[in-house]
């Protein structure tokens, strides 16, 4: 960072984004911070915390010695992002928001007003990193150097140009180290603890939340034998691989012996929309939790045009180990399918897959509808009725 620029960074209140302030002003640059407020519905309710983070924000720009601007982003959020996220739930699919809060509202709505600021550049508190690849031209995006902090999943759908305005400065370090700098430098916020969740739910009960925008039709609870065990209280608030809130215990054959799987926890396994039923089975490892592969849709690849198929690794949600897999593409609009040499846990529609080579983020999609496990009796009638070799 040898020139010096005009950096807005958006201020969140947290600690990630204090230290990133504060390490873009201790190399010479001119800084300024943006707290941005996405969300207005019950701002006054317990659950929300932005008044105190706009308030924690304000401290650390002052600590700092940065001026700090109070921006509203929530009505782009609502049309962005949130009206997204209920048409996502309605479907019966599990959308990530974090993902299109980042392509919608940090690198798209505070980025345009950051330039309108003057900014040559802007900054956030991701553990991730970004680099001019010169033997491409391209800008590349880039795992934060902390492999238990990364963040490069959720930035997968930026784009050359915002990826070329933008810096990540605790990207090149590990976490320990921005709590250590945070205290050293007396930030009020050196302890706070890291923000988890939604921003628009905050800590309060998922399910009520969301009972608030989406009518919810019960239903029955199946397991793999066909056998109703249960109901559920909407599609809409259960996703795949879900263990808790599910109000089944543990289903014996009768003549089973004691002592046998039967108390093992169930989990979501499929969502059938058209039937409005959940399917679940028992045990972590079973065989309908797992998937060698996925199609995705809605490509967004950062080089701006997509990989050559191959050899790569992805995620299919955030907190997962990179898992190789082979990519290849299927129809006019890029869709592509993963080939995973390791069957994957709870592989989910909505969430986003996101492609890797190496430590580069190359993109990626959303996951598509996976087939729903037909029920045990359905299969042995269709065996009697397909010939063998059918």
């Amino acid at each position: 960072m040898a020139n010096k620029h005009r950096i807005v960074v958006g201020l969140s209140g947290g600690v990630d984004s204090a230290v990133s302030a504060w390490l873009l002003k201790q190399a010479g640059h001119e800084v300024v911070g943006i707290f941005m407020k996405n969300w207005e519905d019950d701002d006054d309710n317990e659950y929300c915390s932005s008044r105190q983070d706009f308030l924690d924000a304000a401290a650390v720009a002052d600590v700092i010695g940065i001026e700090i601007e109070h921006v509203n982003f929530a009505a782009e959020y609502k049309d962005r992002v949130f009206a997204e996220f209920l048409r996502e739930y309605q479907a019966g699919r599990t959308p990530n928001p974090d993902v299109l809060c980042n392509a919608e509202i940090k690198f798209k709505a505070f980025l345009d007003h950051a330039m309108r600021l003057g900014a040559e550049r802007i900054a956030t508190g991701h553990y991730a990193r970004a680099r001019f690849d010169a033997a491409s031209g391209l800008h590349q995006l880039l795992k934060g150097v902390d492999p238990g902090k990364d963040q490069s999943y959720f930035l997968h759908r930026l784009s050359q140009a915002q990826l070329s305005k933008t810096l990540f400065p605790v990207g090149e370090i590990h976490k320990r180290e921005v709590r250590r700098i945070a205290e050293e430098i007396g930030l009020p916020n050196a302890r706070k603890k890291d923000s988890t969740g939604i921003c628009f739910i905050g800590e309060r009960p998922f399910r009520e939340f969301l009972s608030r925008y989406i009518a919810h039709q019960p239903g029955a609870i199946l397991d793999e034998k066909g056998r109703q065990i249960g109901r559920h209280v909407g599609l809409s608030f259960y996703t795949l691989g879900q263990r808790q809130g599910l109000g089944i215990g543990g289903i014996k054959d009768k003549g089973a012996p004691r002592g046998g799987g039967e108390h093992q926890p169930w989990f979501v396994a499929a969502k059938d929309i058209q039937r409005n039923t959940l399917h679940v089975v028992q045990g972590h490892d079973h065989p309908d939790l797992l998937s060698h592969r996925l199609r995705a849709g809605q490509p967004s690849w950062i080089a701006g045009a997509a990989p050559l198929p191959g050899t790569y690794a992805a995620k299919t949600r955030y907190r997962q180990a990179d898992a190789a897999c082979a990519l290849a593409f299927d129809g006019e609009a890029g869709d592509f399918t993963l080939d995973f040499d390791q069957a994957q846990w709870a592989v989910t529609p909505g969430q986003s897959a996101v492609l890797y080579d190496g430590e580069v983020c190359l993109g990626g999609g959303i996951i598509e509808a996976v087939p729903v496990p037909v029920p045990v009796p359905v299969r042995q009638q269709e065996a009697l009725a397909v010939p063998a070799g059918g």
